[in-house]
């Protein structure tokens, strides 16, 4: 008999399944690469954020064995007591010199992952304006964004996806003394990419931040891979930047960049980073390894295959039920809409020996439940044929 306190909890996880909604873990067993063993199944894996098919490079591998080596496995506290190590130094710098191109007085700070840079971020701009601050939520933006929103206490209007007239005419009517617009680069789920020239140029207008989010894009756009702000040749002292190490660099961790007095104050005021034990010494030693990559010209190299991948998925058809988002990324997403359709287009791609995952709402709008498919430079043109042919298979099986 269920014990009292956890029936709620028990009726809610049946209603979750009578939705098709239950999340569920398969455990992985070998390095993040597009062949891969999950739960004792060799399969090729079209589902990672590994863009660049660094997580398992050996020139990144070696680097994280020599950090460890040179760090030791952990930080030991936080970074304002004895946690900040040389390698975050460093990185940091580097993160900085990447950025400085595109932010004035470009200074960069590290954090343990996207989710808690968001969250950083959102509350020490809050914790300045002191109150009197909107912030303007694009519609589909990640939930890390979102949270951080709640965190801040902020007043929030929320935009219409890639809407600049709406955003335009919330702006002029807005009377906070601090203004801030928040929106992912590359949205996650769509793959699509925001209007980041136009956003920027009503933020200048308006007096506002913009906040970019540029988990998706980091590594992946611009020539030398740094990121969306490189892609569109942007530089504006009314951005803040934030980037991932844990997608494209194929590591772990992110990070905020953003001319020099605003990094200082979130050291000063911005909870999430001062009130948590410092990421492994030995991931950010690892990580300078993968930025050169990324800069270098194997980095160039990796993003010009990875694009000439999107080209071939994105021409390739698709079943006539089912439909595409228009994305010129990494991210290919497939709309099947219904949540036991795609839970069941899952299940026979994984018994064709394929892992790609069925992403239904919350994370997606209701009714436009996906295969959420994402490329990287580590496939191989014949594994993306294979894709093609198993959606095709899957679809008329």
């Amino acid at each position: 008999m269920t014990h009292p306190l956890l029936q709620p909890l028990s009726n809610k996880l049946t209603n979750i399944d009578t939705q098709g909604l239950r999340r569920q873990r398969l455990s992985v067993e070998t390095p993040c690469q597009p062949r891969m063993v999950v739960d004792g199944q060799s399969v090729l894996a079209f589902n990672s954020n590994d863009y660049l098919g660094l997580a398992a490079h050996p020139q990144v591998v070696e680097a994280l064995q020599e950090g460890v080596s040179l760090y030791g496995a952990g930080s030991g506290a936080s970074h304002l007591i004895s946690g900040h190590f040389q390698s975050h130094t460093r990185l940091e710098e580097m993160l900085a010199a990447m950025l400085s191109p595109y932010l004035e007085s470009a200074r960069a700070l590290y954090f343990c992952t996207g989710y808690m840079a968001n969250l950083g971020v959102l509350s020490a701009l809050a914790d300045s304006a002191q109150g009197d601050i909107t912030v303007f939520s694009e519609a589909l933006n990640h939930a890390s964004l979102i949270d951080g929103i709640r965190l801040s206490r902020a007043a929030v209007q929320l935009y219409p996806h890639c809407d600049t007239q709406a955003l335009g005419d919330s702006l002029s009517a807005c009377t906070s003394t601090t203004k801030v617009v928040v929106t992912d680069s590359v949205f996650s789920m769509d793959g699509d990419i925001a209007p980041v020239r136009e956003l920027l140029a009503l933020c200048e207008q308006h007096g506002a931040w913009l906040l970019l989010d540029d988990a998706h894009g980091f590594g992946v756009l611009g020539a030398t891979g740094c990121g969306i702000l490189e892609e569109l040749h942007l530089r504006s002292p009314n951005l803040i930047y934030m980037g991932t190490l844990g997608k494209a660099a194929g590591v772990g961790g992110a990070f905020v960049a953003a001319h020099d007095t605003f990094i200082d104050w979130m050291v000063q005021r911005s909870r999430p980073y001062i009130y948590t034990t410092a990421a492994p010494p030995a991931l950010a030693h690892a990580l300078l390894t993968s930025l050169r990559l990324i800069t270098g010209d194997e980095g160039k190299a990796r993003r010009a295959h990875l694009h000439e991948l999107i080209q071939q998925f994105a021409s390739a058809s698709i079943p006539q039920s089912w439909s595409r988002v228009a994305s010129q990324t990494a991210i290919q997403p497939i709309i099947i809409g219904n949540n036991a359709d795609v839970l069941q287009a899952s299940a026979k791609l994984r018994a064709q020996g394929f892992w790609i995952t069925a992403i239904r709402a919350p994370t997606v709008p209701v009714g436009t439940a996906r295969l959420r498919i994402t490329l990287s430079a580590a496939h191989t043109a014949a594994d993306v044929a294979e894709l093609v042919t198993a959606v095709a298979n899957c679809a008329h099986a």
